[in-house]
């Protein structure tokens, strides 16, 4: 049940009347014809642009058009008042059995209510983390990780068919160096002194992977030049590293469906046929590319190259795709890559960068258009920087990656459910500060701790109504007598239960799961003032000694509250709260 969506129905059904009736002239677009909460709640329980967004193509005055409305729309049952405001505005007052009518709604579908039809099927792939496999995950990943797992349940929870998948870098030069930087820990396995030279990868993350090589190879590969050893190790280290990479991700409880590799991509002909379907655009040429303003890319050279024209998508330069010594650019893997997610049937791609990769935006996005003839649309999605804190002081660095803070360090110390909700409460392109301290804190300060607070208190309340020997079943519930919830604070707890289904769809379609995390704490905020104000007015606390009946009823509402907290901490991946220590 979507109760603004069914009221937007009722909205549109009115206008069709209207048409019918010669009220309004026939075929309007009613696209953009929105049934939301008021900007004040004092207005009413929602409000419909109707009438602003149909006056000019109908050549009406709005405030006529609102007007004629509202009479339709009040002769229906579930208007209880519909007021005229401003220049044309229509706010509506529902019926009380409405809000009733979502508490049930809620108790009958339990953790598929909210669940909505929007995404029809479609087939999305959401490709997140794809971190080089040099070394361990660090906290930059983490909130990559946590965006992309918690977007990929979103748009599963709205309909869609979704695939999570890991892009292994395994193709490019920093691979060599993984490898170069593991035989120096193998020949320190051998006793011998590393000499990790610039450049090298110096965490002890890599003594392991020395060991290991030590235990397969002994010593034989210490006399052999690096042409012979170079590649057997860099296959082996990269594993080594995807290995722990994913056992970092479990720790967020973050799994994949599909790891595609770059490497595979080389020597079979998938580049080369990618390029080629580009060619046979009229997208691929040899030429010069002017020289840069300012900073020089590391793709430019003052000399003829195999160029991409993804100016003519929207780009702002044509792309090299091979340079002039005959070798691939780094774009062009890439390139053949998001084809064959493309040939995978997918109808939508959704990329998971750092906000690094800014740059790379406008180009893959160019390769995706043409690749697909339109059909098929990418959004990529930047990550913003995470600022680590503790007690306001920047955090230190950390000696097993050697130069950074890992994702197991974050989540060793705050907690995979704490790290998952704290990544979440800003939206993913803004700037992210995470101190440890602040995140592990009980207050209303801490999003985290306020939402598991509500959620630890509907269980708890839960647990004593069944002593009272009140029947908790959600069956049960349901038939509870809800028109003795009528106080407004009642009302205002039950109309954000209704706002669910809308909040679910509305961060689908935006890509943006911080909405969810945005919406638990206002819901958590709301059964919290209730609970409060039952402090003082006894008839507005959920256990009413005495009386079943209205103890069934409020119960029925807080219960209504844990389906929706329960289910919007299952899509950010957080498990919801029994009790508080």
């Amino acid at each position: 049940m979507n109760l603004f969506s069914d009221i937007r129905t009722l909205v549109l059904d009115a206008l069709a009347q209207m048409e019918r009736a010669g009220d309004l002239p026939a075929g309007l677009d009613t696209a953009n014809v929105t049934v939301e909460p008021p900007r004040d709640a004092a207005h009413g329980d929602m409000a419909t642009n109707a009438a602003m967004v149909l006056a000019k193509p109908a050549g009406l005055k709005p405030r006529d058009i609102a007007q004629a409305l509202a009479a339709r729309l009040a002769a229906d049952p579930r208007i209880a008042l519909a007021e005229v405001a401003g220049p044309g505005f229509l706010n509506l007052r529902l019926a009380p059995g409405e809000w009733q009518a979502v508490i049930r709604a809620a108790l009958a579908q339990g953790g598929d209510y909210g669940r909505s039809d929007m995404g029809r099927g479609q087939r999305i792939n959401v490709e997140f983390v794809s971190a080089n496999p040099t070394g361990p995950m660090h906290v930059g990943h983490t909130r990559g990780a946590v965006f992309g797992d918690a977007l990929a349940a979103l748009l599963d929870f709205a309909g869609h068919e979704v695939t999570r998948e890991y892009y292994i870098n395994d193709g490019g030069a920093q691979v060599d160096v993984l490898a170069r930087s593991a035989y120096e820990r193998y020949r320190e396995a051998n006793g011998l002194e590393p000499e990790i030279r610039e450049g090298l990868y110096p965490g002890d993350y890599l003594i392991p992977v020395g060991e290991a090589l030590k235990a397969k190879y002994g010593t034989s590969l210490l006399k052999k030049p690096e042409s012979e050893w170079l590649a057997e190790i860099r296959s082996f280290a990269t594993e080594a590293m995807m290995e722990m990479i994913r056992a970092d991700l479990a720790l967020l409880n973050v799994h994949m469906d599909v790891f595609s590799s770059e490497k595979a991509l080389y020597g079979t002909g998938r580049i080369e046929a990618a390029i080629e379907r580009l060619r046979q655009q009229g997208l691929i040429y040899e030429g010069v590319l002017e020289p840069p303003k300012g900073k020089t890319p590391e793709d430019w050279e003052p000399r003829e190259q195999t160029l991409f024209r993804s100016t003519a998508h929207g780009d702002d330069v044509d792309r090299p795709v091979k340079k002039s010594d005959g070798a691939w650019t780094y774009f062009a893997p890439d390139i053949a890559y998001h084809w064959d997610k493309i040939e995978r049937g997918y109808d939508a791609l959704i990329d998971v960068f750092g906000a690094d990769h800014g740059g790379y935006v406008k180009r893959m996005t160019a390769a995706v258009k043409a690749l697909s003839d339109g059909r098929v649309p990418l959004d990529v999605k930047l990550i913003q920087l995470v600022r680590l804190f503790r007690n306001g002081e920047p955090f230190k660095m950390s000696k097993r990656a050697g130069t950074f803070v890992t994702l197991r360090d974050v989540v060793e110390q705050a907690g995979a459910d704490v790290t998952r909700f704290h990544m979440l409460t800003r939206k993913n392109d803004a700037a992210l500060d995470f101190d440890f301290a602040r995140v592990l804190e009980q207050s209303k300060d801490n999003p985290v701790w306020y939402v598991q607070y509500a959620s630890a208190r509907v269980n708890s309340v839960l647990g004593k109504a069944a002593e009272m020997g009140v029947d908790t079943l959600d069956a049960a519930l349901a038939q509870a007598d809800l028109a003795q919830l009528a106080h407004p604070a009642e009302l205002e707890l039950a109309r954000k239960v209704a706002e669910w289904p809308r909040t679910v769809e509305i961060a689908a379609r935006a890509h943006e799961p911080h909405r969810i995390a945005f919406f638990l704490y206002d819901i958590a905020s709301e059964l919290h003032s209730l609970w409060n104000r039952g402090n003082d007015e006894p008839a507005l606390r959920f256990l009413q000694e005495g009386d079943m009946q209205a103890t069934a009823a409020k119960i029925a509402l807080l219960r209504s509250v844990g389906v929706v907290i329960s289910a919007g901490l299952g899509i950010l991946g957080v498990t919801p709260a029994k009790e508080m220590r």
